[in-house]
């Protein structure tokens, strides 16, 4: 096994004690796994410059993960394992719990217990080495030469300026930068635009400096890049320079893959707690890490080095069509915009040829030749359909025909939604830092996340298939080309239509790509169509699995927004959030403003009226499969919060130009 042993630092009964149902009571276990991986095995040749990783006097290549672990401490039956692939260092399977937030360095909250209930076991694998301090992270060597010297080479950064600065970290995040090897490098290359995919504008090397920005004036610095006449909001900039230092990061796929292994067939006096206890097992990835999942998944590693397979199911959340910078030299995992080398190609799961470049690829085809593809559930937001071309895990690249998922993976597209659960109250400011035209899309799709891993478990379990996949199709005519909608949308009084629209093009990073390599910048082709569901006539997106505030809506809910003027590029497609714009509440006040959607007093003869519609929506969608039955009176609750916060609004769009 590559597990060569399980550090416990620390144990205690979580949640206070509490109980849950016929599972018990749970323990927390925080602790480093430790691995030692064989570097010939054909899947370790998989991961970017593992022939240059030192080696211990076994042969083989040693590294470690800190792990956090949610575990029953009396097992009554086997259960499942759910292995949470923890996002920049942070929990994120929580979600399935509902918990209130707390810090990846305290004990997690248990919230309403649904993953405790169902007797799951929960594994938070550190698989990333550059997460902040505290963060649950990968212990992983540095690549050298062969002379035992640290590699140097290009490294890129983009950034999206959200406030004026003279400094940006060479980092995502506050996470551990790559340093300029050389300060005064007079390679490296400035570069601003007006947006992400506008022209760009070389800015000359006089003119800026690694350096921040201390008491007026720049001050010698290898891990930032200072501009002394300031990076301004709105404005996208691009660095790449020469950078010293190459951490293994793809080891973080076969700790992913060992780790899971290791407490699922592991023996008690190999030191794993959970012997005995699990006879499946699951990953969950969200956003970066259901990108992850995605690359975990194309590299075809679901079988460990003894030839198990290693997860029985997956799933991929708000990952889109992408991968990541999760196997490449000098890669920043936690980057995320659309020139990273996860976007080379949109990977739909069933083989497809690209006719433009002739090459042919899918995501699963490795696993499809080792007959370990798991049982796969994904979901998508409407960020990912609007910004990152989610269409593509399911239409073929030109955007003319579908592609049928494999019977082993549903697909489902949540109507509506922006790239995390929606929420109250009312806000322009749904982050620290950011701010938007309309208000913040509340639409909670968690309902929806834990029905698809009720749904999981039991097509493993007992082989009850999902129901089937929800998403935008060409056949039927939901599925329409982005720009297509303007006209719909620019019809509502103050809502408008995002500018400079993220643009997904096919991008060539050379030779040595293939050896994980990339050269930067990279050469990019023609752009890939971007495919989203059409609208009804309240301009919700008619494709998907449509939650009650759609099928009984009180606005207009989309996977897209625009820039509020205090953040600078006003108008511009502001990536991962969406927008709720609230119906009329009267017709008079429909009329007065030459509002095309029926007011609220037209749909509904009163509250209690639409909350009878809700609770009738919600029990549809647990007839169909999409929500469980004990998820219903937490809609219609929410349901009538909306009601009242949506009456209460002075305005349908917060800001008008």
């Amino acid at each position: 096994m590559a597990v060569t042993r399980f550090e416990i630092t620390s144990r205690s009964q979580a949640g206070g004690g509490a109980s849950f149902g016929k599972t018990g009571q749970y323990e927390f276990i925080k602790g480093t796994l430790h691995y030692a991986v064989d570097p010939r095995h054909p899947d370790s040749q998989l991961i970017t410059d593992m022939s240059l990783a030192p080696m211990g006097p076994d042969g083989k290549v040693h590294f470690a993960s800190d792990i956090q672990l949610l575990k029953p401490i009396a097992h009554r039956t086997k259960g499942s394992l759910l292995l949470d692939v923890v996002n920049r260092g942070n929990r994120s399977g929580m979600a399935f719990n509902n918990p209130p937030q707390t810090p990846v360095t305290a004990e997690p909250d248990l919230g309403n217990g649904f993953l405790m209930r169902l007797g799951f076991t929960v594994v938070f694998c550190g698989w990333q080495t550059d997460v902040p301090e505290g963060g649950i992270r990968l212990h992983a060597p540095e690549a050298l030469d062969a002379s035992g010297n640290r590699l140097t080479g290009q490294a890129y950064q983009q950034f999206d300026v959200l406030k004026d600065t003279h400094e940006l970290l060479l980092s995502d995040r506050l996470h551990k930068p790559l340093p300029a090897a050389d300060l005064n490098d007079p390679a490296a290359i400035l570069v601003a635009r007006d947006w992400p995919d506008g022209p760009p504008t070389v800015i000359p090397r006089g003119q800026w400096r690694f350096a921040r920005w201390v008491n007026g004036a720049p001050k010698p610095d290898p891990t930032y890049v200072c501009l002394p006449a300031g990076f301004q909001a709105g404005k996208a900039y691009e660095v790449i320079y020469t950078t010293i230092g190459a951490p293994v990061i793809g080891l973080g796929f076969l700790a992913i893959r060992d780790c899971a292994s290791f407490f699922r067939y592991g023996a008690a006096q190999e030191g794993n707690p959970c012997a005995g206890t699990v006879d499946r097992a699951y990953t969950y990835g969200v956003s970066q890490t259901g990108r992850t999942v995605r690359e975990f998944l194309y590299l075809g590693l679901n079988l460990d080095e003894a030839g198990r397979q290693v997860f029985d199911g997956a799933m991929p959340h708000t990952g889109s069509s992408r991968l990541g910078e999760f196997n490449v030299r000098f890669g920043q995992p936690s980057s995320n915009h659309m020139r990273n080398t996860g976007n080379i190609r949109p990977l739909t799961y069933t083989e497809v040829t690209d006719p433009v470049t002739e090459e042919s690829d899918g995501l699963l085809r490795r696993l499809e030749a080792k007959g370990a593809v798991p049982k796969i559930i994904a979901s998508n937001s409407g960020v990912e359909y609007w910004w990152s071309g989610a269409a593509f895990t399911h239409i073929d690249p030109t955007g003319s025909r579908d592609v049928a998922p494999p019977p082993a993976v549903r697909v489902y597209h949540l109507a509506g939604t922006k790239h995390g659960p929606g929420s109250l109250p009312l806000t322009d400011a749904p982050m620290e830092g950011l701010r938007q035209q309309h208000w913040s899309n509340t639409i909670d799709y968690r309902p929806v996340q834990r029905a698809m891993l009720y749904n999981l478990d039991r097509w493993v379990r007992e082989g009850v298939e999902p129901p089937p996949s929800l998403m935008p199709r060409i056949a039927n005519g939901t599925a329409v080309r982005r720009e297509t909608l303007k006209p719909a949308f620019t019809a509502i009084p103050g809502m408008g239509f995002p500018t400079a629209l993220p643009i997904r093009r096919r991008l060539d990073y050379g030779v040595g790509m293939s050896k994980g390599v990339p050269h930067y910048p990279p050469q990019e082709g023609e752009p890939f169509p971007t495919m989203v569901s059409a609208v009804d006539s309240d301009r919700n997106e008619v494709a998907g699995v449509r939650l009650p505030d759609v099928r009984v809506p009180l606005g207009t809910h989309t996977g897209w927004t625009m820039r509020h003027p205090d953040i600078g590029g006003v108008g511009h497609f502001m990536p991962l959030q969406g927008a709720v714009v609230p119906f009329p509440r009267t017709r008079q006040e429909r009329q007065a403003l030459g509002d095309p959607r029926p007011s609220l007093e037209e749909r509904y003869s009163s509250k209690e009226d639409y909350l009878a519609k809700v609770r009738k929506a919600a029990a549809d969608l647990v007839r169909e499969r999409y929500i469980l039955a004990e998820d219903v009176e937490g809609i219609v609750e929410g349901a009538s919060v909306r009601w009242d916060a949506f009456h209460a609004v002075s305005r349908l769009v917060p800001y008008q130009p």
